[in-house]
């Protein structure tokens, strides 16, 4: 019973919840930058049937009104960022058990195993308490790129992510909340 309550009071003083919401969510950047009107969040390259998995994650402006699945990230109870329509799980790309600073993040497989990749020690991240989000057992955050540029669309902007040290991270660029899919606030 004691250990529960800790627990709970834990996860409530993080700011940031573990449960599973009960509405689709998106990891947003704090500042948004170029983007006024609907920010930064975290995105899977792609859309629709041209999602690129073999690509590194990026910083897109988000998406809306509607949801859309290239976006929506859940903050689970194992500390995962877990897209739940591809069942991956954000991964630091490292090699054996070090990720270094600069390196990309993709969508890989929660827990995979694979020659020079030991994912699940890449895909634990917790919020620190100037709303970073850092990967677990390091010193490093991740980042949005200093700049922007369009995709497809003359609307729409992406910026490069990758992991940096916390402490060198600009705070506009690694700042991230959770937020209620397909709504910018």
């Amino acid at each position: 019973m004691f250990q529960k309550m800790i627990i709970a009071i834990v996860l409530i003083g993080s700011g940031q919840a573990l449960s599973q919401p009960t509405s689709p969510q998106y990891l947003q950047l704090k500042d948004r930058l170029d983007r006024p009107s609907d920010g930064y969040c975290l995105d899977v390259v792609g859309s629709g049937k041209h999602i690129r998995l073999d690509m590194p994650l990026t910083a897109h402006n988000c998406k809306g009104p509607q949801v859309y699945e290239d976006e929506v990230v859940q903050y689970r109870s194992d500390t995962s960022l877990y897209f739940p329509a591809y069942d991956g799980c954000v991964t630091a790309m490292g090699i054996n058990d070090k990720a270094l600073s600069g390196n990309a993040l993709m969508l890989k497989a929660c827990g995979v195993e694979q020659p020079f990749l030991n994912a699940k020690k890449f895909q634990q991240f917790e919020f620190n308490h100037k709303g970073q989000v850092k990967l677990v057992g390091s010193h490093l955050c991740i980042a949005a790129g200093v700049e922007s540029h369009t995709t497809y669309s003359l609307e729409h902007r992406w910026r490069s992510l990758f992991i940096l040290p916390c402490a060198d991270a600009e705070l506009t660029h690694s700042v991230w909340k959770l937020v209620s899919a397909g709504q910018s606030r």
